[in-house]
């Protein structure tokens, strides 16, 4: 049924696509009205329970948020620095209770206490003055630390179009297979915390057969406590739209989708303004450069779901469709957005390929450690005492990165939990033994992910913090597989039974839930959960002994 109505949603395009009629629709009251979605349906020629199970799955869509006029970040850097609390009591000051809603997360984590107000973030001591805020939408920068340790590749300075483009006419004059050939050399992995060969998605793309083909930029950054990508979109867009335009030439796509985080709304002005200036110079458009190739871009605003980060709930989620994991194969490289051929990457993964065809594939994977070649962003939250975004070579020790880029912590950290919400929970002791890079973190039972550092303080309770992640999971999920929509949720019910009551949980019938979870997953939502629990269990059972029968 699903690929009948991605053929349904096709019919309209990109330019009148169902999901951004329907955050259109929404945007007034905070959720469509059962009339529009009506509406919706008799265009696309879909059943009105397809458009309002879309609707409903959204922060920015659903029904139970209609009338909110602000959000407070619930992610897990805010939760660890305890700031949400003193947070919500000053907004209560000016917001009845039913008109304060919640989001996750708004990458403000190096400074925390972060809302949304008015389609705009605030952060740090921003809460200090709410009452200009509302009166005149005061703008307040959050500023943070960003550095480089060894070969900047994606913090390099910006040289101006006119210089950086340079790259393109360079580019444009070799073959595509000759620019395949450079990704190859390269070794460029998926940034997106997969570390899936760049190289070969292509390949699988171009060689598919289809006059319509897309190159999409998942900049749907959800991971609690990553920024990074925010980093790039916001100081760098150049790198990620000229890494997008490359790909399309590679692969023979002519459009490019920019699937952006409704929670980074500093972003879209940004990229507009970006756009707008390579069009006016033949750098995007109909027949760039005189070269034949043509290429343009459509940006989508997400409507926030953690979900839609996995590529298939992505595509799904342009389609207007409910943001449910598809089931693989096929690829989207074979049958991807409206069933085309359809490459999808982060944002970081695509600001590295202009570097690559500047300075070339075997340049790049000098930079780095074995498989793991060029560069990594990593996020550092706010109880660094330089919290901010880094970018390092991969190989490099994870105590430089905390004692020297980050300058050590403000107080007393037990564990990191890096990667993500579904990355490894790695404690201080374990410090000395890891690299940045894939291999390293893997051997040791780790997972290095999207690159985010969000620290649990000594004070702060584990089982809380587990407690917090089986929730987050429980609320995110698609609820397309039964074992990450019921398992999560089974989680959270008994690790909060057991941190309230005098319950204890039956270890054996809970490793038996996390082995549910990991291998009959659909996707690494549910799959990816069970890593940093079994750290948890491994590393700190004797906090946690307490609340579980051996």
């Amino acid at each position: 049924m699903s690929k009948n109505l991605s053929e349904l949603s096709g019919r309209e395009g990109l330019a009148g696509n169902l999901f951004e009629r329907l955050g259109r629709s929404a945007a007034a009251t905070g959720t469509p009205s059962r009339a529009d979605m009506e509406r919706l349906a008799d265009d696309f020629l879909m059943g009105t329970a397809n458009v309002y199970g879309a609707a409903s799955f959204y922060d920015f869509t659903k029904p139970e948020n209609q009338g909110k006029r602000v959000y407070v970040c619930n992610g897990s850097a805010c939760l660890t620095a305890g700031t949400q609390p003193a947070l919500r009591q000053a907004l209560g000051s000016h917001f009845g209770a039913d008109e304060i809603g919640e989001m996750c997360c708004l990458g403000r984590c190096h400074e925390n206490s972060a809302f949304f107000y008015q389609d705009q973030n605030y952060s740090g001591r921003a809460v200090l003055g709410v009452p200009a805020i509302i009166a005149d939408k005061k703008v307040v920068p959050d500023p943070y630390c960003t550095n480089h340790y060894g070969t900047p590749v994606l913090m390099r300075p910006f040289p101006g179009i006119d210089t950086y483009y340079q790259i393109l006419h360079s580019a444009l004059r070799h073959t595509p297979d000759e620019l395949l050939q450079e990704l190859k050399d390269s070794g460029l992995r998926g940034r997106g915390g997969a570390g899936f060969p760049t190289a070969f998605k292509l390949e699988s793309c171009k060689t598919t057969p289809g006059s319509t083909k897309f190159i999409v930029c998942n900049a749907d950054e959800g991971d609690p406590g990553a920024y990074s990508d925010r980093f790039l979109l916001e100081q760098h867009p150049h790198a990620v739209l000229l890494g997008m335009v490359i790909a399309g030439y590679i692969v023979g796509a002519e459009t490019g989708v920019l699937y952006v985080r409704g929670e980074y709304p500093e972003v879209f002005p940004i990229l507009e303004q970006s756009l707008l200036a390579l069009r006016g110079q033949n750098l995007i458009g109909n027949n760039i450069l005189d070269s034949g190739f043509s290429f343009d871009f459509k940006v989508i605003r997400a409507q926030g779901a953690y979900i839609c980060g996995e590529e298939t709930a992505l595509l799904n989620s342009i389609e207007g469709q409910r943001p449910e994991v598809r089931v693989r194969p096929p690829y989207p490289t074979q049958q991807g957005l409206f069933n085309k051929p359809t490459v999808v990457n982060n944002v970081e993964t695509l600001a590295c390929i202009p570097y690559i065809m500047e300075h070339s594939g075997k340049q790049f994977a000098n930079i780095g450690h074995g498989r793991s070649t060029g560069t990594k962003l990593l996020s550092l939250d706010g109880h660094f005492n330089r919290p901010g975004v880094y970018e390092v070579e991969n190989g490099t020790p994870l105590s430089v990165v905390v004692d020297q880029l980050g300058g050590g912590f403000r107080h007393a950290i037990k564990a990191m939990h890096i990667g993500g919400p579904l990355g490894g929970l790695v404690p201080m002791h374990k410090i000395p033994d890891l690299t940045i890079d894939f291999e390293s973190f893997a051997k040791n039972g780790f997972l290095l992910g999207h690159g985010s550092f969000v620290c649990i303080p000594t004070d702060f309770p584990m089982i809380d913090y587990l407690e917090h992640l089986f929730q987050f999971t429980a609320h995110e999920s698609c609820g397309k597989c039964f074992p990450c929509r019921l398992g999560s949720t089974r989680g959270y019910e008994l690790l909060l039974k057991a941190r309230t009551s005098d319950y204890k949980i039956d270890r054996t019938l809970f490793d038996d839930l996390l082995e549910t979870l990991e291998t009959g997953s659909l996707c690494a939502l549910g799959g990816g959960l069970p890593l940093p629990v079994k750290n948890a269990l491994q590393y700190f059972s004797e906090e946690l002994g307490a609340y579980f029968i051996p």
